[in-house]
């Protein structure tokens, strides 16, 4: 136990001396809350039952109603469009400043969000392959497939709206929240087609997008605009789902007719608004704890790695919940129906054995997630950058004839440790 802290220590020490002293770490912790809080969600709100040699999913929620506040705690997307926003925001304005053009940049932050995408297609499409020859039954290999996959449309909005960046950054967040409520008056109140709901996956999510962006301008600086966004977005919500008809679980709940998330409603938007405000205004204790070394460790550790562990945690449930089968018995937290106080408490132990498969994941994938060269400089900016060089280097050669003592010229590239790669 002393020799795994000390290797520990000296990792957050290796790891705090390479983060450069101005990089917002409140940024990165959250971004850390956001991809965890999702993840446990995941494992706490998704059961994979065994039934007839197979598998089928469900949900505690459609059994137990009364705990979708566990939603509240753990649907957490809000805040990682929020942080999106304001790293897409901040960083397409310094490769502006850098010189960097727009495909250049784009090209690099989809390249980081995607690469890690491929492995997880090229093993579940084998596996599925694999699965169907083997004779296992088709909605069994529909159920684990789709679980795989569901992550993916959640990818695609950030993407899409990453991509809008130059576009969406300047945009405030009232408009795409009114449009998300007129596509709910139009779809529940004047009784409109249901696809014109799916208008809201990208309204929905530009929300917290474009507040993120707005904090990267200084815009939600001070506490005040937070408050307003955390008692207005919890007066709203409770509203819509008092008297409004909208669900209370803020996740989709198999056979409800409405759902939250899929595509988003206002009430997922208003409730989006409350947890953004929230995750400003917790921004100073974040950044007290992230001082420290240990903690800043992991954080930086969970952001090297955030979608590797948001791609491959259904993966490290399904694999747990596959290799339970081999007992002649259902397992209670794992195989049985999710209808009770028991089963909650049992899944709960399951959770560790989660975490040590997703691990295994992360090990054998986390290197699709290394991120590439920084995106070149036009040419006019490395010209610009060269010439301050160049002209140090005549100096300290004219001073060196004129007998001067020799002077160090600084070489390109020989700058700080590289700093923590963002995600």
């Amino acid at each position: 136990m002393v020799e795994v802290r000390a290797r520990w220590s000296a990792l957050a020490a290796g790891i705090e001396a390479a983060t450069p002293a101005e990089r917002d770490r409140t940024v990165d912790a959250l971004r850390a809350l956001a991809i965890l809080g999702v993840v446990l969600g995941h494992w706490l709100v998704t059961a994979l039952t065994a039934r007839d040699g197979g598998l089928s999913t469900t949900s505690p929620l459609e059994h137990m109603p009364w705990l979708a506040p566990v939603s509240w705690l753990f649907q957490t997307l809000s805040v990682f469009f929020l942080v999106g926003g304001h790293v897409a925001a901040r960083g397409y304005a310094s490769a502006r400043e850098r010189g960097i053009s727009y495909g250049a940049w784009v090209g690099q932050r989809l390249g980081r969000l995607f690469r890690p995408v491929v492995a997880v297609l090229a093993l579940w499409g084998a596996v599925a392959a694999a699965m169907l020859i083997g004779g296992a039954e088709f909605d069994t290999v529909r159920s684990l497939v789709r679980l795989v996959l569901s992550p993916l449309w959640f990818l695609l909005v950030f993407a899409a709206l990453t991509a809008a960046t130059p576009l969406v950054a300047r945009i405030g967040p009232l408009w795409p929240l009114a449009v998300v409520a007129a596509v709910d008056l139009w779809r529940f109140g004047l009784e409109g087609p249901e696809w014109i709901g799916w208008v809201n996956v990208a309204a929905g999510w530009l929300v917290p997008f474009t507040l993120g962006a707005a904090w990267s301008r200084g815009a939600l600086a001070r506490r005040a605009p937070a408050l307003l966004l955390l008692g207005g977005g919890v007066a709203a919500t409770a509203a819509l789902a008092l008297w409004g008809g909208y669900p209370a679980s803020m996740v989709g709940v198999p056979g409800a007719s409405i759902s939250n998330l899929n595509p988003p409603t206002l009430a997922a938007a208003t409730f989006g608004l409350a947890q953004c405000g929230l995750a400003l205004l917790v921004r100073e204790p974040l950044a007290r704890a992230v001082r420290r070394p240990t903690a800043w460790a992991g954080v930086a550790l969970v952001n090297l790695s955030a979608m590797t562990v948001f791609l491959w945690h259904q993966t490290a449930m399904m694999a747990v919940t596959a290799l339970g089968l081999l007992v002649s018995t259902d397992l209670p937290g794992l195989h049985t129906v999710p209808d009770s106080v028991g089963w909650t408490a049992a899944r709960l132990l399951w959770l560790p054995v989660f975490a040590a498969a997703l691990m295994v994941c992360w090990a054998a994938f986390r290197t699709h997630e290394q991120a590439g060269r920084r995106p070149k400089a036009s040419r006019a900016a490395r010209s610009a950058a060269v010439a301050p060089t160049a002209a140090a280097a005549r100096t300290a050669a004219a001073a060196r004839t004129a007998g001067a003592p020799r002077t160090a010229v600084p070489r390109p590239g020989t700058g700080p440790a590289k700093e923590i790669t963002r995600v």
